[in-house]
């Protein structure tokens, strides 16, 4: 029986794949089978992840049978394991990057706003429609548009629950690139092991000062520049990428993420 989501690399690349088309629906056998993969992840250590999805729709959302019969601390539980899973992504120490090819609902949604970066075919689609079924969004969705978008559009996008094309979202800072339809996936894919060959060291500290300007702001992250930056004159791709710019000029170093 085929998996619901798969793990691959591409040289330091990991890609994860929700392979339960056509709607990819986040019930509980998809999620077991996302956590996996996310903690073998973890455990691997690469340099980039790229998250992506076959079939008509990058997800329909949840599966709404998970939720009939809940109690509230059941509920509650629910939230916390799915959070546990954002905040693992989130705090990769490499660039993530997610790939919405069409129709992307709710938790798949939520998990795009975990990644660094999100990249969008020009079909696609966006929604947090769980007022549908008295819900709010509750893996972190809210709080991650308001972060890129502000509040007012967060909750305009709640409140509302309509779908919002690729483009909009561009304009509101959710989306960072609208690529065209013909050939998403390759250049999707491109994209993230350009990023991942990348100087992997030096990507997680400024992921690390992102965050702390997030949580604290610029003084805040100012503060820990040093700690932070300094360290990366120790490692073997500054030290390579320095000596390549001086001897053949920008451009031309490779990365080994040490």
């Amino acid at each position: 029986m085929r998996q619901p989501v798969t793990l691959t690399t591409d040289g330091p690349l990991a890609v994860i794949t929700l392979t339960a088309p056509p709607l990819n629906l986040f019930d509980q056998a998809l999620i077991d089978s996302l956590s996996q993969a996310v903690h073998q992840v973890a455990a691997e250590h690469p340099r980039g992840l790229l998250i992506n999805a076959e079939g008509r729709a990058v997800s329909g959302g949840v599966d709404v049978h998970l939720f009939d019969g809940l109690t509230p601390d059941q509920g509650g539980k629910l939230w916390d394991d799915l959070l546990a899973l954002i905040h693992t992504v989130e705090d990769f120490p490499f660039p993530t990057v997610f790939a919405a090819h069409a129709l992307c609902l709710t938790a798949a949604f939520e998990l795009s706003l975990a990644c660094d970066l999100l990249l969008a075919a020009e079909k696609a689609k966006f929604g947090l429609v769980e007022i549908v079924v008295g819900l709010t969004p509750s893996m972190g969705g809210p709080q991650r548009l308001a972060e890129r978008a502000g509040p007012a559009r967060a909750r305009e996008l709640v409140y509302t629950g309509e779908l919002y094309p690729a483009a909009t979202l561009e304009q509101w800072n959710v989306v960072n690139r609208v690529l065209p339809d013909e050939g998403f996936a390759e250049a999707a894919h491109a994209f993230a092991l350009k990023i991942a060959n990348g100087p992997t060291l030096a990507h997680a500290a400024t992921k690390r000062l992102v965050r702390e300007q997030l949580n604290g702001g610029a003084r805040a992250a100012d503060a820990i520049v040093a700690e932070t930056s300094g360290p990366l004159f120790g490692s073997e791709d500054l030290k390579g990428a320095v000596r390549s710019f001086l001897d053949e000029g920008p451009g031309k170093a490779t990365y080994t993420g040490r």
